[in-house]
């Protein structure tokens, strides 16, 4: 998985292309950990990525509580049917 991240005050902009899953999600993990504590507002851009495990959803979750502001945005079909088959859809800000 590739991971791009752009950081402009308190916001981040994550790109993700590639699998979100079991063998990668840690390195979503330990990049959002690294990001400095006055980014508050995170947008996780899927717009590349092609898939998303229940490893994957775990660090979305983390995302979410460590954010006061979480947006989704360029969801693919595929990965917005995970997201309504386990609730993220009902609970997250997907645009």
């Amino acid at each position: 998985m590739k991971i791009e991240i752009a950081v402009d005050g308190s916001k981040a902009v994550i790109k993700l292309e590639g699998w979100l899953d079991t063998q990668t999600a840690p390195e979503l993990g330990e990049a959002v950990a690294g990001l400095e504590d006055s980014v508050t507002d995170i947008v996780l851009d899927f717009e590349k990525l092609e898939y998303i495990s229940s490893a994957g959803l775990r660090q979305i979750v983390a995302i979410y509580k460590k954010a006061k502001s979480l947006v989704i945005c360029n969801v693919s079909n595929e990965i917005m049917d995970v997201f309504k088959m386990t609730g993220f859809d009902k609970r997250l800000n997907i645009q």
